[in-house]
């Protein structure tokens, strides 16, 4: 089974670990120090549930409603569209910074754990590398094979958030100048723009 939990770790983490809106979250929490671990956590506990639904056999579910489909990537559109509207404002007027004394975080461990939570179940790119994509591979595995490959599926994205998380921490002194954070945030905002993007494109019929 060895075969198989190599196969989950492996497929699981190439799907992880592609930049993107989740990503860029937890590590601007990181370098923030703003509850990163509870960022990783939450990411964690979403990869749990999705990952599990996936390859259990429930995935196919989501591919027999179009119209859910169509809902959740244009919520997904909006919600990346404003998130990346608030990163380029904070790297136009330099609002980034590190919180040393932690005093505003500390109140706000709700409105961190809501938009992580925002991050994970509002990407509709989620529900299609989790449950559509891994759904499909898993498909002709049987349920003790199925299991096996979970155990390496959720050892990827464990090792993946609280990796980041990590590093996040270790490049602290490095975003102690404000410039830095201004770089982070136009790129956090391209990133998101994009992807709002290409999900836009999805749905617009082709001619």
């Amino acid at each position: 089974m060895l075969s198989v939990v190599l196969k989950g770790a492996f497929v699981s983490g190439s799907l992880i670990v592609a930049i993107g809106s989740q990503n860029a979250f937890l590590l601007k929490s990181g370098l923030k120090n703003n509850y990163v671990m509870l960022v990783a956590t939450i990411c964690f506990i979403g990869d749990i549930l999705l990952i599990s639904t996936g390859v259990l056999g429930i995935g196919a579910l989501l591919q027999q409603a179009p119209v859910m489909t169509e809902i959740l990537t244009l919520c997904g559109i909006l919600f990346l569209c404003w998130y990346g509207w608030l990163s380029a404002q904070s790297a136009w007027r330099g609002q980034s910074h590190l919180d040393i004394d932690n005093k505003e975080v500390s109140r706000n461990w709700v409105k961190v754990a809501m938009m992580t939570l925002a991050m994970t179940f509002l990407n509709p790119h989620v529900y299609i590398d989790t449950i559509v994509v891994l759904g499909g591979i898993t498909s002709s595995l049987n349920f003790e094979e199925k299991r096996w490959f979970l155990v390496g599926a959720l050892s990827a994205s464990a090792i993946w958030f609280y990796g980041v998380a990590y590093i996040a921490k270790q490049l602290i002194p490095l975003f102690a100048r404000p410039k830095t954070w201004r770089i982070l945030d136009t790129v956090i905002a391209v990133i998101m723009f994009s992807i709002a993007a290409g999900l836009l494109k999805t749905l617009i019929p082709s001619s």
